[in-house]
């Protein structure tokens, strides 16, 4: 084991502090990565506040990694001391069930499901059969720290031309958006509506933008119509504008909700056309207000999709290079993280902040 720092909470009421824990030492297949930018994630939030009933206390948070290799293991080929690197929401996963095979990690059927980058695996021991953890970690720590520890294979590259700084946020927004539209099929020419444009919301647009979409911004703050088509929207409404919603009736194939709590959809399956999909990705609770008789007659489909496995994340990090794609990013000091969470959780922020995880040594 060796010591690391970082800002962390002990409990669920407690603010992040600064805090001092112990990391496992590296493994010949494993990198050791200094950090240097670390994007403030609204599930970041739900997991300190142990929204999800699953939080592993002392809680460290911190999904959306770069930083640079300061150590790369005897066993790993791929990277090496001093390359720019990302680690996303995932650090391990079984590597041996049907969707790990498929190379969907993010579905891994394993007895412990993946290894989140931050708080242990997804299936506590507590709650498998035989009451194991395969991973031998009953808690992981994140990237508000100075240093992660990963399996090389679950490291993507930063491409050249990619702002490091702006590249964070990709590492989940970033394929939590990209994902679903690429499962779905979403394609050039296509109209596509996203609900919601906070951090999830206006990378959504832009990378539906990327792809050659028509992109339509619903949003519940009037103030960001206009933003929204600053960044590249083709039109933006507030949501609960019945009137000016109306002309949209059948107008879409493909529906995103990036609002990050509960949120009633109903009214807005009629925006969408036949064999159109509406996939919720913002919020992980019940999903109210679905009509099947609404679906049924159009063969429409609502669905889920949680962030993205390895290659889509390395895939949209290549294409947000490719295309000139950046998620719009503040960069604040890890000693105003409380003060970020707080304007988060407001809707304050525009749109991503970004931890420079230099400003750890002077907290």
């Amino acid at each position: 084991m060796f010591q690391s720092i970082g800002y962390g909470a002990k409990t669920a009421l407690s603010k992040l502090e600064r805090m001092t824990f112990e990391r496992d030492d590296p493994k010949p297949n494993e990198l050791v990565i200094e950090v240097l930018y670390a994007g403030v994630c609204h599930s970041d939030i739900h997991q300190v506040k142990n929204e999800w009933a699953n939080t592993v206390y002392p809680c460290v948070p911190g999904h959306e990694i770069v930083g640079r290799v300061t150590s790369a293991g005897a066993e790993t080929s791929r990277f090496k001391e001093g390359d720019l690197v990302g680690v996303g929401c995932m650090i391990d996963s079984c590597r041996s069930c049907a969707p790990c095979g498929a190379g969907d990690q993010n579905y891994c059927e394993g007895p412990n499901g993946w290894l989140a980058t931050y708080n242990g695996p997804m299936t506590p021991a507590s709650e498998t059969e035989d009451g194991r953890n395969t991973y031998g970690r009953d808690n992981t720590y994140g990237g508000y720290s100075d240093v992660v520890v990963v399996p090389e294979d679950f490291v993507l590259r930063i491409p050249e031309g990619l702002d490091p700084k702006a590249a964070a946020p990709i590492l989940c927004a970033g394929v939590t958006s990209w994902s679903p539209l690429k499962h779905w099929g979403v394609k050039a020419g296509d109209k596509v509506a996203v609900l919601g444009f906070g951090g999830l919301g206006h990378m959504a647009a832009k990378l539906a933008k990327g792809l050659g979409c028509e992109v339509t911004v619903l949003t519940s703050t009037p103030e960001k119509i206009e933003q929204a088509k600053a960044l590249g929207a083709d039109a933006a409404y507030v949501e609960t504008d019945k009137t000016a919603l109306a002309p949209l009736a059948g107008a879409f194939d493909f529906i995103l909700s990036t609002v990050p709590e509960k949120h009633e959809i109903g009214a807005l399956l009629d925006l969408m056309k036949r064999d159109a999909a509406f996939v919720v990705v913002g919020n992980l609770d019940v999903v109210d207000g679905v009509d099947n008789s609404k679906l049924a007659f159009k063969r429409q489909t609502v669905g889920g999709s949680l962030i993205g496995n390895l290659q889509e994340t390395q895939d949209v990090l290549d294409f947000c290079a490719d295309k000139g794609i950046a998620p719009e990013v503040e960069i604040i000091d890890i000693a105003d993280i409380n003060d970020a969470f707080t304007k988060v959780e407001n809707g304050e922020v525009r749109y991503r902040y970004v931890i420079d995880m230099a400003t750890l040594k002077a907290a």
